[in-house]
């Protein structure tokens, strides 16, 4: 297991070093007192109905996530949701998505399923968010433009997302002909890896199932358009908290902008709880509607704290359920993550 934990620790170190730079570009043009001006006379009460609303994402979320395993097996969706929380709060504090790992392994611990083949449905699930996304910021370029490297960002997302598709629908399709061709893309290593590689991979497969039924398919098109929905509206209900929309005029199209730009910083594994990127873009995505670089660095802490604090203590409270400590989690994480 030491080549796992050095690994891990690489991530760690990389993940923080990435934090540190974008936590420079956030604060480095930052006027103190707007900052805390915007912090004093925030109407914190319109959080309320914002941690709402992403605790109804995670829940749909969750339901979604059910129609996805229901091919494989029928789990109820209280249980979906716990491990999904579980993994969200394991992200506060784990790099490059690691959380995502532990949420497949607390569900195949729980449920009696394999671990790669839970991992499956989550990867699937992250194509249809970034497909969604992709719809998403299509529609949004009608009422606002977007700068050059939002929409080349896009595109980088779009091609891993489609090869990434292309990949599964490949393997599932003509496994024998693609494990040929990972064996011999293998050639060069030892032919340990080579095994763990073609058996994983194997193992992986039997998660890439098509939903049971035809309705399954628009039921989760329209829980993904719903859950989308719920993130734009925390956005908005943290619009009227700093007075924003008074203030700086801001059109309803600024909660999809931002919903847009931010996202980038959490499609893309960096730091733990993407603290720094999803700062900087949040300040950056705002500065293009006039918002000062002080006053929006305020709303960015407010808004990455509703999203990941509440998030965190209900996670641990999972967890403790669970008979998880963080420290297992960790190590938990990062050895499937391995495998």
């Amino acid at each position: 297991m030491a080549p796992a934990g050095g690994s891990h620790r690489g991530k760690i170190f990389f993940g923080l070093l990435i934090s540190a730079v974008f936590l420079y570009l956030a604060f480095r043009k930052v006027d103190f007192a707007q900052m805390w001006d915007a912090f004093r006379t925030a109407r914190y009460g319109y959080f309320i109905p914002a941690i709402g609303t992403i605790f109804l994402s995670h829940f749909l979320r969750a339901f979604r996530w059910r129609f996805l395993l229901d091919p494989v097996k029928r789990i109820g969706t209280l249980s979906l949701f716990s491990a999904l929380v579980i993994g969200y709060m394991a992200n506060v504090f784990m790099p490059a998505h690691l959380g995502e790992f532990l949420r497949a392994y607390v569900l195949s611990r729980k449920r009696d399923l394999a671990m790669s083949t839970t991992f499956a449905t989550i990867v699937i699930e992250r194509i249809v968010d970034v497909f969604s996304l992709l719809v998403l910021m299509v529609l949004t370029i009608f009422v606002y433009p977007f700068p050059p490297w939002v929409t080349k960002s896009g595109y980088i997302m779009f091609a891993c997302t489609v090869g990434l598709f292309v990949f599964m629908v490949l393997l599932k399709r003509n496994t024998g002909g693609m494990m040929r061709g990972i064996r011999f893309c293998m050639k060069p290593f030892p032919v340990r890896w080579g095994r763990e590689v073609e058996g994983t991979l194997l193992k992986f497969v039997g998660g890439v199932v098509p939903l049971k039924r035809r309705r399954d398919y628009v039921t989760v098109s329209l829980l993904s358009l719903l859950i989308w929905a719920c993130y734009g509206g925390a956005f908005f209900f943290s619009f009227h908290a700093f007075d924003f929309v008074t203030a700086y005029h801001l059109p309803w199209t600024a909660s999809l902008v931002l919903l847009v730009i931010t996202t980038v910083s959490i499609v893309v594994p960096s730091s733990p709880g993407y603290v720094g990127t999803y700062h900087y873009l949040c300040q950056v995505a705002l500065g293009m509607f006039g918002v000062p670089p002080g006053p929006a660095l305020s709303f960015a802490i407010a808004v990455h704290a509703i999203n990941f604090l509440p998030v965190f203590v209900v996670g641990l409270l999972f967890a403790r359920h669970e008979g998880m400590a963080i420290s297992r989690m960790s190590r938990a994480g990062a050895e499937e993550a391995a495998l």
